[in-house]
This record gives structure tokens, C-alpha cells and sequence, in this order.
């Protein structure tokens, strides 16, 4: 046990730098206390951490930030640590083969009829009415059912609130459409098939769920549809970074936890530090997780410190990724038929019985015939990914299953990734001979190399039974856990995973309140 690791004291030790470790730690920071964050690689971000893929191109598994909170930009002065984030929509392209796309942007839509352009600012005006709604709470925290105090009864009453002052009958139409899967939602409203694919995608994205399965997708959609900034992903780490080092948390990476450390105290079982790999332990007050759940209690900890009931709940949390990642390298800027200038994000799903054939593929172990995809080329916005003129071009392949059938090899791989340039091909003719490289990360890739249970971009389903005051699960879903000290800030906790920041934000809170 190397010396300095046991002088050093810390109040809290945060395990994972990524978006939501680092800003838990500039919370914590800020407010005076002794930080340490540890992070296994030997880059900070997770799964939102630059790579290098081929020399000279980098890019991250997360290539687009579009619902980060204001709130967190403002407290932790993020702009002044180097962030350029925009607060305007972005813009969004349904691809269609014969060039005429449906663009959706701030202004509204292109591409389609009157009726489905007049359909579409109705259904804007109430999604955006009902997302208004439950912003304030994707920045608390959801209290326990019972056993309240009058905190906690003021949060659940300032919910009810909000949702009677929609008015009886947009808020019946709230109820009505909570839970309804994201097929039905489209088909009431328009008539597009390329509108309703990219419409609903947002409701599905991430998770293992298709256009016609009920339990979250709505829900999803809300959540992304909070949070002011948008942009590039390399920006938002890098400011997140100097951040919580300018308020002084101290971050250390290529260091990974072998064990959280727990003994007994006067009341029980206290986390106390962590047990690195190298052997070395460290002590803190306090132990915060910004791993997924079932890494923290069935690893980290271990079941032997757990009651049988509670590793129950967490053995059963869903976390089986669906989305893999394609990286092009590419020798100079793809042109798509009828596209001028790409969109922030492109979708490539012709109509909502694609995404769902695709779903069907991956439930039975396969890889899908036909990929749907979100496209992104991040070098447009950050020029420093690609040498000049090159660029790169970054696509998540829903619907990919982690546990494939006959096993993930390089043939498999192979055959995926040029199965998915083959598709991408038909809407940029051409791209084949610009690329100089790809690279192919399936959600088996992902588990193994930032250590994500199930590679679940997640770290557990977001869905009703797993969403709000049950997240990831009881016990455990108000950042506090079973073992006393010991904490939970990542994306499997409330409100949940994408570039939002709000699990280590409110994790923060919770533990300075």
C-alpha cells in the first residue's frame, strides 16, 4: 500500500469521470469539499470521451449534445471555461431516397404537406406544453412514496401542480398519452412515414424498445425535449473538465477501482473509500458511483454487504445496450442527394415498420437487415476532430443486440459495418471511395472498453417501472443507497442517460443538502 494513499483523506472519492462524475465533483467542489475522482481510462468523458480512430480523425461513442441544462451551465460558469454551446434547436433531417427530406428545425417543418405541417405545430405546442411541465423536476429529486417529510410532500405537490395547470383537457391527454407507444402517438397526428419515423425516434433511441411497445417511449421524448443547449461533445467535456479542476476537485485518471471499502460503524455497514486495482486504498467520508448500478453493488461492493431483496432488484435491472457505433474516416465532405448542408443529425428510417422490422431482427439475436441510423459529421463543428478538409463521420446503429447470435467476431463485425455503409451509400452516392478507415463498435465493444454492464448507453432501461422515484430502483433512486456513505450519480439514476447532466447534479445536491 503505496504511503501517499494512506495519508490522503478525502470527504468524497467519485468513481467514473464521465459528464455526470465530473460534474458531481464540481458541485461537490465548489462548495468546499475535498474531492477525488477516479477514472479507470486515461481520458476523462465515458462514453462522451474524445478517441482517436485512425491517426489524425477523433470523435466519441456520444456525438451530439441537444438537451444540456441551462442551470448547470450557469452555476458552474461553463462558458468561461471555453464551452460554445448554442440554444437553438437543431436541425434535424428525415433522409428519404428520392432527395425530398424532412427537415425539421426551429421554424417548423419542410418536406411534407399542409396537413401534416398544421399537424405538426399542434402537436409541438402540446409536447412542448407538457415537457414544460416536468422540466422543474428533471433537476430534483423524486422523493420515496411514503415516509415523507414536508419537502418532499411540497415536490410531489408542486408535480400535481404543474400537471392541473395544463387545464382538464390537455391534462386528460397527458394521462392518455404518458404511455403510449410511439406508433399509435404518430398515427393519430400525421401521415408523413419519414415524419413519424423521425418524430419518434427520440422516444426510442437507446433503449430496447420499438415503435409499438408501450411502457416509455413518450416519456423520452419529454425528457429530451428539456435543457437549452445544444453542440458539439468534445466542447462540453473539455469545459466540464476545467471547471471542476479550477474549483479545486482533484482527477486522476488511469487509476480504476478494484472494490468500494466497507466496515461496520455504529449504526451498521459504512462505505469508507475504495480499494484501487493496484492495491492501494483510499479513505473518504463518502463513496459516489457514477457507474452503472450493477457494476456499483454486484462488483464494487459486493452482494455479501447487500440484502438479498435489494441485489434481487438490481440483478433484474434491464441493461441490454441496443446501439452500436459506426466511425468513417473520411478523405474530404460526403454530398446526400438533395441535401445542401447536413443537419445536425440525420435520421435514416424510411418509415416506423423499418425500425420496428429491425427491432424484431435484434430480438432474436440477429443484426438487422435493413439498419436504421443517426448520423452526425461532428467535424463540421469541431474542425480539430479531422486534418483539414477531411472529415468524420459518426452513426448510431439502432437495434444491434449485445449478445448476438453465434457470438460477436471480426466477421460479424465486418459484415455489420459494411452492411451499414452500404445503406448510408444510397442517400451520399459516392462515400465508399472517401473512406480512408471505419471503425465498428458493437454494444459487446462498448461493455468491455468503458466497462458498461450490458453496454447499455443507460446503464438501465429508461422506462416507467425503471424511471422518477424508481430509479434504478427503490432503495437506491434518491442518490443515497442501502450502505450508508455510499452514493449513486450516473445516468441509471434520475432523470437518466444522454448528455444531460442531471444525475450528477442533483446526486450532488442531495449529498450537500
Amino acid at each position: 500500500m503505496g504511503w501517499l494513499a494512506q495519508l490522503a483523506h478525502y470527504d468524497s472519492i467519485i468513481i467514473g469521470a464521465g459528464h455526470n462524475g465530473l460534474i458531481c465533483a464540481a458541485y461537490l467542489a465548489r462548495a468546499g469539499q475535498r474531492v477525488l475522482l477516479l477514472e479507470s481510462s486515461e481520458s476523462v468523458g465515458g462514453l462522451a470521451a474524445s478517441r482517436e480512430f485512425h491517426p489524425g480523425f477523433r470523435t466519441s461513442v456520444a456525438h451530439f449534445v441537444n438537451h444540456f441544462p441551462q442551470k448547470i451551465v450557469k452555476e458552474l460558469g461553463l462558458e468561461s471555461h471555453g464551452l460554445n454551446a448554442t440554444r437553438q434547436q437543431p436541425t434535424t433531417v428525415g433522409m428519404s431516397l428520392d432527395g425530398k427530406h424532412v427537415v425539421l428545425q426551429a421554424g417548423g417543418v419542410s418536406g411534407v404537406d399542409e396537413d401534416d405541417s398544421s399537424s405538426y405545430r399542434d402537436y409541438t405546442r402540446l409536447m412542448q406544453r407538457f415537457a414544460k411541465s416536468l422540466k422543474p423536476f428533471w433537476l430534483k429529486t423524486i422523493p420515496r412514496v411514503g415516509f415523507n417529510n414536508l419537502g418532499d410532500l411540497m415536490t410531489f405537490g408542486h408535480m400535481g401542480l404543474n400537471v392541473r395547470r395544463l387545464g382538464k383537457k390537455d391534462m386528460r391527454e397527458f394521462l392518455r398519452i404518458a404511455a403510449l407507444p410511439v406508433r399509435d402517438l404518430m398515427d393519430e397526428y400525421f401521415d408523413s412515414d419519414v415524419l413519424k419515423a423521425v418524430l419518434g425516434w427520440d422516444g426510442l433511441i437507446g433503449s430496447k424498445l420499438a415503435p409499438r411497445s408501450p411502457n416509455h417511449p413518450v416519456l423520452a421524448m419529454l425528457y429530451r425535449m428539456n435543457g437549452e443547449h445544444s453542440g458539439g461533445v468534445s466542447g462540453l467535456i473539455k469545459a466540464l473538465y476545467s471547471a471542476a479542476n479550477a474549483f479545486g476537485a482533484e482527477i486522476r485518471t488511469g487509476t480504476a477501482v478494484e472494490s468500494i471499502l466497507v466496515k461496520a460503524g455504529d449504526n451498521g455497514l459504512v462505505a469508507h473509500g475504495v480499494q484501487l486495482a493496484d492495491g492501494d486504498c483510499i479513505e473518504a467520508d463518502r463513496v459516489v458511483a457514477a457507474v452503472d448500478p450493477q457494476r456499483t453493488f454486484l462488483s464494487l461492493v459486493g452482494v455479501e454487504y447487500l440484502e438479498i431483496e435489494f441485489t434481487n432488484r438490481i440483478r433484474r435491472l434491464r441493461c441490454e445496450g441496443y446501439v452500436a457505433k459506426l466511425h468513417l474516416a473520411l478523405s474530404e465532405m460526403p454530398k446526400f442527394t438533395g441535401l445542401e448542408n447536413p443537419g445536425d443529425r440525420m435520421i435514416i428510417a424510411p418509415e416506423l415498420d423499418t425500425i420496428e422490422f429491425a427491432f424484431d431482427d435484434a430480438k432474436y439475436g440477429d443484426c438487422p437487415q435493413q439498419p436504421v441510423l443517426e448520423i452526425a459529421i461532428p467535424s463540421l463543428q469541431d474542425a480539430s476532430l479531422a486534418p483539414a478538409g477531411q472529415h468524420v463521420l459518426s452513426a448510431h446503429i439502432m437495434y444491434v443486440p449485445h449478445q448476438l447470435k453465434g457470438g460477436w467476431d471480426e466477421a460479424a463485425r465486418n459484415a455489420l459495418g459494411e452492411r451499414v455503409i452500404e445503406t448510408i451509400g444510397r442517400y451520399a452516392p459516392g462515400i465508399e471511395q472517401q473512406i480512408l478507415h471505419w471503425e465498428l463498435l458493437t454494444p459487446l465493444d462498448l461493455e468491455q472498453e468503458y466497462k458498461l454492464t450490458g453496454g447499455h448507453w443507460h446503464h438501465t432501461e429508461f422506462a416507467l417501472d425503471q424511471a422518477l422515484m424508481m430509479r434504478p430502483t427503490y432503495e437506491a433512486a434518491q442518490y443515497s443507497t442501502p450502505v450508508p456513505g455510499l452514493y449513486l450519480c450516473g445516468a441509471g439514476c434520475h432523470p437518466g442517460g444522454d448528455l444531460n447532466g442531471g444525475p450528477g447534479h442533483n446526486a450532488a445536491r442531495e449529498i450537500l443538502r
